[in-house]
C-alpha cells in the first residue's frame, strides 16, 4: 500500500513552515502522498480559528497546488466536535491502511506536548509519528520532555524495516514562521512574501481575511 504523509493543523492560514514540514518528510520517507487535514475545532487552541473552514480548506488546497503527490482532506471539517488526532488516524485505518504506512508529520515544537493529547498513548500505535525540528526546538528537547519514548524513537532510514509504529526523528530546515505573525501582518496590509505561497495571499488579501 502507498506510504501515507498526514499533516494536520489549523492552518489559519497555511504557511511556508506548513510545506517545508511535508516536503521534508516526503524526501526522507519516500512518501506517496501528502495530505494536508485542515481541523475543525483545535482541541489545544482556547479561541476557534480566525478564518473559516472553507477559507482555510481553499488556502489549504491552493497551497498544495505545484506540490507532486500533495492532496486536502476536509474530514476533520465535516466532524463535528474537536478534531482529534485519534479519531482522524482511526478513520484512515478504517479505510483498509495499515498504521506503519501512514506517517503522522508534527513539528518537534507540538510533538513535545504529546502526553497531553487525547487517547495518549494509544494514538502513538496508529501511525508513525514523523517529528520534524523547528526552529528553537530539537530533538533533545523532545528526548527531555517524553523521555518514556525514547524506545520507539528512530531514524528515516530505519522506519521502513519496522514492523510497529514508531517516532520518527526527521532533521530539516524549516523557516521560523507563525499563523500568529502571518494574521499579524495581514491586519496592516503588510506583504506577506516569504511566509505563504503567492496564491495564499493573493485569497487572503481578495477576501479580506484578517483585517
Amino acid at each position: 500500500m502507498a506510504r501515507l504523509g498526514v499533516l494536520g493543523g489549523t492552518f489559519d492560514p497555511v504557511h511556508l513552515g506548513h510545506l517545508a514540514v511535508g516536503r521534508a518528510a516526503a524526501r526522507a520517507l519516500a512518501l506517496d502522498e501528502v495530505r494536508l487535514v485542515p481541523s475543525r475545532v483545535p482541541p489545544h487552541r482556547s479561541v476557534g480559528p480566525h478564518a473559516s473552514g472553507y477559507h482555510r480548506f481553499a488556502m489549504a488546497a491552493l497551497a498544495a497546488l505545484g506540490e507532486p503527490g500533495w492532496t486536502v482532506s476536509d474530514m476533520e471539517l465535516r466532524r463535528d466536535g474537536p478534531s482529534y488526532s485519534f479519531d482522524t488516524l482511526t478513520a484512515l485505518a478504517a479505510e483498509g491502511r495499515a498504521a506503519t504506512q501512514i506517517f503522522f508529520l508534527i513539528g518537534a515544537d507540538a510533538f513535545a506536548d504529546i502526553a497531553t493529547w487525547s487517547r495518549y498513548p494509544a494514538v502513538l500505535d496508529l501511525a508513525h509519528f514523523v517529528v520534524v525540528t523547528r526552529p528553537g526546538t530539537t530533538h533533545d528537547d523532545v528526548r527531555t520532555r517524553v523521555p518514556a519514548l525514547a524506545a520507539r524513537m528512530t531514524s528515516a532510514d530505519a522506519a521502513g524495516a519496522r514492523t510497529t509504529p514508531g517516532i520518527v526523528l526527521l532533521t530539516a530546515d524549516t523557516p521560523d514562521v507563525s499563523s500568529t505573525d502571518i494574521r499579524a501582518h495581514a491586519s496592516r496590509g503588510a506583504s506577506l512574501t516569504g511566509l505563504v505561497t503567492e496564491p495564499v495571499e493573493q485569497y487572503i488579501r481578495r477576501h479580506g481575511l484578517y483585517v
